[in-house]
């Protein structure tokens, strides 16, 4: 057997499937379900073409949640598997889906007790999209199947028709890898997850973002307005956690040509910054400015705007402004 799932065979489960097959207590979904993924680990589940029409799946393991009452089933891949994608309809592009599988007679109509990886093949359309999964499915890869594919015709063009669908999952308090969509809510306060850049946690409502990039944002200048005022560089800026609490950093300078009041309203950004970079209160700083010391005031809202004094000349720095973003 080259795909194992434990808990699942009638006559006993055996020494190698518990040894191969993640056991434990994963990530919840609810009070009695599982997030059911891939568990990390080098390329697990990866897919790859091996030739005109055929797909291979690596090794790996995840699991799969069945209904509530059926449960979650840890399922081990100790061999690739290799799969055919059918033949294109005449007409019309249509959508496979790879998936894991776990077929319980006890559970479905399938007469079968056992784990595989399968297709599932999608409706050739004007707008396809990807098939409904079946009972106890974990998607993995979509294909896009283009009309007319065939071996005959070429086959598929791997690099552009897979899809990676992989989600991921994690002991229980472990921290969930990031994979396809993050457009999931938590199960419990205290959860975290990778969102590409930092991490999240869930507080029972939303994630919140806990350690975001450290990468710096260059903003884009209203009219008027150049960056590397008083050769101090781009403006840009960062957040960053100080002490538990995230702050707004930034840095650079901007320039303009006449002395005296900047333009634009003194507001020196194109938009308003991301919800995420605005603070709770307004936020003013005093900053260095050609002439005399200026004043910075982040707003709620998002807009940046210079409260000017008079003597003010023709560039302003934002280097070392740092503002809380809590209230």
């Amino acid at each position: 057997m080259t795909v194992r799932a434990a808990w699942l065979l009638p006559n006993g489960q055996t020494r190698e499937d518990t040894r191969l097959a993640p056991l434990g207590t994963m990530t919840p979904d609810s009070a009695m379900t599982t997030r059911d993924g891939v568990i990390a680990g080098g390329t697990a589940l990866n897919a790859s073409g091996t030739s005109a029409m055929q797909v291979q799946v690596a090794t790996g393991r995840a699991v799969v949640q069945g209904t509530t009452a059926q449960g979650a089933y840890p399922v081990a891949v100790t061999s690739p598997e290799t799969l055919t994608i059918a033949d294109g309809h005449a007409q019309f592009t249509r959508i496979d889906s790879i998936v894991l599988r776990v077929l319980d007679g006890l559970y479905d109509t399938s007469g079968q007790t056992l784990a595989r990886v399968e297709v599932v093949q999608g409706d050739a359309t004007s707008t396809p999209t990807a098939p409904n999964m079946p009972p106890a499915a974990l998607r993995l890869w979509d294909v896009t199947v283009p009309a007319g594919t065939s071996a005959g015709t070429g086959g598929l063009t791997w690099a552009s028709a897979l899809a990676d669908r992989r989600r991921y999952t994690a002991a229980y308090g472990g921290i969930i890898p990031r994979g396809w969509g993050l457009s999931f809510s938590g199960s419990y306060p205290g959860q975290y997850r990778d969102n590409g850049a930092g991490l999240d946690r869930w507080d029972g409502t939303a994630w919140q973002p806990l350690a975001p990039s450290v990468g710096w944002t260059t903003v884009a200048l209203a009219s008027g307005y150049t960056n590397n005022g008083n050769g101090q560089g781009p403006v840009r800026y960062r957040r960053i956690d100080i002490a538990g609490v995230s702050h707004m950093q930034w840095r650079g300078g901007v320039s303009w040509t006449t002395s005296g009041t900047p333009p634009n309203s003194a507001q020196p950004l194109a938009a308003a910054v991301p919800a995420a970079a605005r603070p709770a209160n307004l936020a003013s700083v005093p900053i260095a400015a050609g002439g005399v010391p200026i004043k910075a005031d982040f707003q709620t809202s998002g807009v940046l705007r210079l409260i000017t004094a008079t003597g003010v000349t023709t560039w302003a720095s934002f280097t070392g402004v740092q503002y809380p973003l809590d209230a």
